[in-house]
This record gives C-alpha cells, structure tokens and sequence, in this order.
C-alpha cells in the first residue's frame, strides 16, 4: 500500500507540471475560466541565452553606408518593438510613423543587381507592414502586422548585414493561437511585444545577427 501511495503521488506532481504554461503559470485542471493573473508570468519559457546560433554572413557584399542605414532602420524598429512590448497602441502608431520615414531615407542606389532587386522586395514589405500598423488602432491588429515586419526586416538584415551591430530574432510560440511568430531585439533578454506583460519573457532566441 505504501508504494501504491508513493506512485499515485509521483504521478500527481508529474501531472501537475504537465499543466505548466509558457509563462510558468499552472492551470486548474477543473477551470474553465481564466482570469487575467494566469497570463501573467513569474518565469521565462527558455532562459533565451543559450541555444542560438550565430548567423553566417550576409548573403551580399554591400557599401558599408547602406549597412549602416539599415542599422538606423533597426534602431527604429527596436523602439517600435518597445511600444508593442508596452501595449500602447497610440504610441505604436507613432514609432511605426518614425520607422516608416527612417525606412524611406535608406538610399537604394548603394545596391545593383540582385542585391538591388531584393531589396525591392524587402522594401515593399517593410512599407506595407509599416503602413498596415498606421492604419489601426488595434494593438492586435497592429501585432499582426509587426510579425510580417519583422519577417521583412530579418530577410533584409540576413541579406546586407548590419555592419557589426547586433540583432537577435526570437520566437514567441505562442503568439496567434500558439502558431508563434518572431521579432528582433537589440539584445537577447526576452520582453515579448505580442503579449506584454501578460507573458512578458515568454519566447526564445533563435539566432544572432549582425
């Protein structure tokens, strides 16, 4: 009997950590309703500092003036992604503004050939993912955008390279219904721009860019 009572309690407290979430809050199992505190979190998902990988470089050669204009364009995004991490949809709306014009300043005739002609398509994206953002006063509609940003952004940075500065592109898998999505940050502490601080250090980094 007593090692009857040892094993259902080694399967209680195993079951138990099964209900552990992103956040590394606990879920009742007979509740069906969630209060706003059980999104809260008091433990990253992953400590984000161990598991990414150094990414090689960038796919061209290019004026070390473009990369530093793409660095400023980071620079604004970074601050963009602060505002997400803030849930100010008004203040989202002002950086997306800033990112937007700081985009149109990047001087595309540094590039030719293939490297001019995806940056085109990088350029479209950035646009349309900037201008998506000012069009709302959704802050989950203007979520939806930053992941295509973000996406955009990335390709173009794997592409030209931020001449030394760095960018860490973390995954959050529980974004959108737990389809996840990523974002870039200036540093590889987690404060997740899709949540806030409903579940601010849920996320991982995934890869060091530069």
């Amino acid at each position: 009997m007593k090692t009857k009572s040892i094993f259902f309690s080694l399967l209680f407290a195993a079951g138990s950590l099964a209900l552990l979430n992103c956040g590394g809050k606990k879920e009742s199992a007979d509740a069906h309703n969630h209060d706003a505190h059980e999104h809260q979190d008091s433990a990253q998902h992953v400590s984000g500092t161990s598991n990414y990988v150094e990414a090689a470089e960038p796919t061209f050669t290019v004026d070390a003036a473009f990369q530093q204009q793409l660095a400023g364009v980071f620079t604004s995004y970074v601050t963009l992604k602060e505002a997400f991490v803030s849930s100010d949809a008004a203040k989202v709306k002002a950086e997306a503004g800033t990112t937007l014009t700081t985009v149109g300043k990047v001087d595309m005739k540094l590039l030719n050939g293939a490297a001019h002609n995806d940056w085109m398509i990088y350029l479209n994206g950035l646009n349309t993912s900037l201008q998506s953002i000012l069009a709302t006063e959704d802050i989950e509609m203007q979520r939806e955008a930053l992941s295509t940003l973000s996406d955009n952004l990335y390709k173009s940075i794997k592409a030209y390279g931020l001449g030394g500065t760095n960018a860490y592109y973390t995954f959050c898998p529980m974004a959108f219904d737990n389809q996840g999505a990523f974002w870039l940050s200036n540093e590889d502490k987690i404060r997740n721009p899709y949540f806030g601080d409903k579940m601010m250090t849920c996320g991982e980094v995934k890869e060091k860019l530069k």
